[in-house]
């Protein structure tokens, strides 16, 4: 049952060690997704990420197998991923050193990546229909990270004297309407043999289901154009934001970002990198990784509920209890890490300068609620943050100094860069 009334329990999990025991080893009591008045109203229990039971196991498997399928962890997403590169270097070169602001470019890279998956094919950065999309979703991150929609999820009463609640439900319709557009004109040209995206691989199973009739499926309306939401929202907004994160830290600590183009340089030269590179830049994998800790762009995971009664370390949780599990405090564990909060990729290198992978880097959060998109994530950040480094030298505008560049996140959803720009210096 969704519960749209206010929940006054409220556990918060804090440090590797407690985090794990709850979200990977006691994965089950704590598996269940928590669903604030918020995210009801803007999913209504369908979709991925804010929906639990049957229909949630059902469209997550679905969605992982499509991932897949169009893609994940195979060459299908490497290509897409590939094909689209040229297109931000172009882009990064029109500016010809001079500084801009990083926001657009990259959504619109990592954007087309998830529509290619879902929709089977790219948009031009030109597009109105995919640029009007891809603010929105930024826009909303905003918007439901606002402290008058925290307010909304504790007294959903106030909900018409929120204003960010109204920009919020314009958005989501406007979304959606451009969705079921999109959605049409696949219907219309779909070939149920060879299938292109996750949109066309829902419809044929849909159409299989009603054709040996199966009218109580999970395969119906509501389910795809939710899913869709959540996969273009979500494959939008943590990639890009986290990319971004990457170029002001190489722009706000030169040095580093010189070992990370001496690697690619002495390893990969001038060709292309690929995913299969990534064991032979152990130095550049752990920039990366590092990034994804310090920026820890979900600091409180996406709050979770207890599925059932639980004695957890000495407490009695009942069931239905929201449990925030703090991302943040794992990523920051000084049990865990040697310097929590600074910009250090030696917590990623053994003696020998190799990659070293460390249990407490849950910026994929973990257990059954893991991101489902972890495969592509790594992929895209790895291809799309060698190939910039590869062409283009990162630094802050002119009349600005690398102290001057500020990593205070902006407050949403997710934690975005504070507005700010930098300068690609073409290096070819």
């Amino acid at each position: 049952s969704n519960k749209l009334c206010l929940n006054t329990n409220l556990v918060v999990l804090a440090g590797y060690k407690t985090v794990k025991q709850a979200l990977v080893n006691q994965a089950e009591d704590f598996g269940e997704r928590d669903i604030t008045p918020a995210f009801y109203d803007f999913n209504q229990g369908h979709g991925i990420l804010f929906t639990n039971g049957d229909s949630w196991k059902e469209m997550r498997r679905f969605a992982l197998t499509n991932l897949r399928d169009f893609g994940m962890g195979k060459k299908g997403s490497e290509e897409k991923i590939l094909e689209e590169i040229p297109y931000l270097i172009e882009v990064l070169e029109k500016h010809e050193g001079k500084a801009f602001d990083t926001t657009q470019s990259v959504h619109h890279a990592v954007s087309n990546i998830i529509s290619a998956i879902v929709y089977g094919s790219r948009f031009e950065y030109t597009d109105p229909l995919f640029t009007g999309m891809v603010d929105r979703v930024n826009e909303n991150v905003h918007l439901i990270g606002s402290a008058s929609i925290q307010m909304y999820n504790m007294f959903p009463w106030l909900g018409p004297w929120i204003n960010n609640l109204t920009r919020l439900k314009k958005n989501v319709a406007d979304l959606k309407m451009e969705v079921i557009e999109l959605v049409r004109g696949l219907k219309e040209t779909l070939n149920p043999h060879m299938c292109r995206g996750f949109v066309d691989s829902f419809l044929v199973r849909k159409q299989t289901l009603e054709e040996s009739g199966k009218m109580d499926s999970f395969y119906h309306d509501d389910n795809l154009l939710f899913s869709i939401g959540n996969l273009f929202g979500a494959g939008t907004d943590t990639t890009g934001t986290t990319l971004r994160w990457g170029l002001l830290l190489m722009a706000k600590y030169p040095h580093i970002q010189d070992q990370v183009q001496e690697e690619i340089s002495r390893v990969i030269g001038s060709r292309q990198t690929l995913v299969e590179d990534r064991k032979n830049l152990p130095y550049t994998d752990a920039v990366i990784h590092e990034t994804q800790r310090l920026a820890n762009i979900s600091p409180m995971a996406v709050p979770h509920t207890t599925s059932r009664d639980v004695t957890f370390q000495g407490y009695f949780i009942k069931k239905g209890t929201s449990v925030i599990p703090l991302l943040m405090s794992v990523l920051q564990d000084d049990n865990e890490w040697e310097s929590p909060n600074t910009f250090n990729p030696s917590h990623f290198l053994d003696e020998q300068g190799g990659f070293v992978k460390r249990d407490a880097f849950m910026a994929f959060s973990a257990g059954r609620r893991v991101c489902l998109g972890e495969g592509l994530a790594r992929m895209e950040l790895f291809l799309f943050f060698t190939s910039l480094l590869q062409r283009f030298r990162f630094s802050p505008p002119p009349g600005v100094t690398e102290d001057d560049l500020d990593l205070t996140p902006l407050l949403g959803f997710t934690l975005h860069p504070s507005p700010h720009q930098l300068c690609a210096v073409s290096r070819v």
